[in-house]
């Protein structure tokens, strides 16, 4: 329970930085944001958006220890480690963010202001540089690597030892309940991090296409309002 109050916050902070504009602009003529609302809101997307990604990498191996390592799980996941690991989350997304906003911020907007897409997102602004993205383009590929991918990969590790472990139990019901646990946070993954993977780890073109903003609402959205229902019904 730890770590999932430190995820319904970060769902929370993340639908709240995106959510409410959309819905405003559904419902006005005239869609406006300023260019200092549309930093703070690239911001707060993206610290939260990427401490979520290293805490969905977190909870498996807390599962992990929990399922190989039960005798020991007390002393391992003790109050002081699970400190440190969400510090550790946290402080990877101020990280993520401070750099993607500052090569991105760093670009000349001087041409078309108008952004087409859902809300405002790097790879969307981007577009309206008028200068060459390519080192920017880099530097965010290159943070896609340190919290999508990495991430990814420490989840697939984890869940490999899970399911070996489980598979070896003799008991049904434990394997069904080690299964459903895990289930439940698998679809958050595939949602979350697919659409993120999309997103972040492709070459940036110049047109968004409808396709593009489809796939950022599943991780804006469809993401932070399956979170509680999955839990909550766990």
């Amino acid at each position: 329970y730890f770590f999932l109050r430190d995820l319904s916050f970060a769902d929370l902070c993340f639908s709240t930085s995106i959510v409410p504009q959309v819905l405003v602009h559904f419902l006005v003529n005239r869609k406006t944001i300023s260019f200092g609302g549309c930093m703070t809101q690239i911001i707060v997307f993206l610290l939260v958006g990427c401490t979520e990604c290293a805490l969905l990498a977190v909870m498996p191996y807390d599962w992990y220890l929990a399922v190989c390592q039960t005798l020991r799980y007390s002393t391992i996941m003790n109050q002081q480690l699970c400190l440190q690991l969400a510090i550790a989350s946290w402080a990877s997304g101020t990280l993520v963010s401070l750099v993607d906003t500052t090569f991105t911020f760093q670009l000349p907007y001087r041409g078309e202001n108008i952004i087409n897409h859902n809300f405002c997102e790097p790879p969307a602004l981007l577009k309206l540089a008028s200068a060459n993205t390519y080192s920017t383009e880099m530097a965010i590929f290159a943070m896609g690597v340190v919290i999508l991918l990495a991430p990814v990969s420490l989840i697939l590790v984890s869940y490999w030892h899970i399911i070996t472990t489980v598979i070896q139990m003799q008991s049904g019901e434990g394997k069904l309940k080690a299964f459903s646990t895990c289930g439940s946070h698998l679809i958050v993954v595939v949602l979350f991090y697919g659409s993120g993977i999309f997103t972040y780890m492709r070459p940036n073109s110049k047109i968004t296409k409808e396709r593009d903003k489809m796939i950022s609402v599943f991780y804006t959205v469809v993401t932070p309002t399956l979170n509680p229902i999955i839990y909550t019904l766990r």
